[in-house]
């Protein structure tokens, strides 16, 4: 799989202190990347290194797999620190002027864009009085409008209420499924991260403290779904015809177990009784990304 940015012993130091120490991740194309960390941890520091708002002290960095990143940054969309918008303008007009800063010429490019964002029929309501939520869209919206190949975002979710943290979410995994578009990601809401990253760093004190897929995750968390039918061998071979590459076994307490395909549990319970195994119990059980991050910090059974 082709790497749309790798770095390589990355570093930024301030003063004595290293903020980023010798870091080497690598985000491939189609990943949503979530970049997890306390704060202080270098998360933001990297994002900047990334982007071209800081200059590293040590190591390298690749866009598309090209260390000319000025040309290649082109290809990067970003939102780190809360970038301002036109307090006083709407929601199309920021897009305007923004449109006109960039140099792009197709008038066009901002409807649909408001329209993923679900920011297009706010009409005059000027973004000073828009929510947070809506705000963070329509940031979002703004760094998408040179078509990037790769989005940044620091935090999106931060502060936001249940239904602005969907709405991010659901803007996010669209622009990843429908656009094409990589993501790098960092957030504290780790449950959310969880729903939507494919590919997950994790960082503390400026060092990269592991790396992993989200198959690999749910491996490590031990997560399986588990199954309590009326015919445990029809259900284990109608689970292996849904996922042949899964492990399913049967335990000795009668249930079948899948590991992995926690997101599943929906598709099975309904091909089961189609079947007509009748499923007396149907659950997902293991960690989840909250736990195995206090675990690598040493706050849990995974350290």
């Amino acid at each position: 799989m082709d790497a749309i940015l790798s770095t390589d012993g990355l570093s930024k130091q301030f003063g004595g202190k290293l903020a980023v120490d010798h870091v080497s991740l690598r985000l491939n194309d189609g990943d949503i990347y979530g970049f997890i960390g306390e704060n202080g941890a270098g998360k933001t520091t990297l994002m900047r290194l990334v982007c071209g708002l800081a200059a590293p002290t040590s190591g390298d960095i690749e866009l598309f797999g090209s260390q000319d990143l000025v040309a290649q940054r082109r290809r990067v969309g970003c939102t780190i620190e809360n970038p301002a918008l036109y307090p006083t303008m709407t929601a199309r007009e920021n897009m305007e002027v923004q449109r006109l800063v960039l140099g792009i010429k197709d008038k066009s490019v901002c409807g649909p864009l408001l329209e993923m964002a679900g920011i297009a029929d706010t009409g005059k309501k000027k973004a000073k009085d828009f929510s947070l939520g809506m705000k963070q869209r329509l940031m979002i919206a703004l760094a998408l409008l040179d078509d990037p190949e790769l989005l940044v975002l620091d935090e999106p979710t931060n502060g936001l209420d249940p239904v602005g943290i969907k709405e991010v979410r659901d803007f996010l995994q669209r622009v990843n499924q429908e656009r094409g578009i990589a993501v790098l990601v960092s957030s504290h809401i780790l449950g959310e991260l969880e729903k939507m990253a494919t590919r997950y760093g994790v960082i503390s004190n400026g060092r990269m403290v592991d790396e992993f897929d989200a198959d690999e995750l749910a491996t490590r968390c031990g997560k399986v779904v588990v199954i309590r039918p009326d015919d445990a061998p029809k259900t284990l071979a109608l689970v292996k015809t849904m996922f042949p590459d899964a492990v399913v076994e049967h335990a000795a307490d009668g249930s079948v177990r899948v590991q992995g395909h926690v997101d599943d549990v929906g598709a099975i319970n309904k091909r089961l009784v189609e079947a007509g195994v009748t499923v007396n119990a149907i659950a997902p059980h293991g960690d989840s990304l909250e736990d195995y991050f206090l675990g690598l910090m040493g706050g849990g059974r995974h350290a």
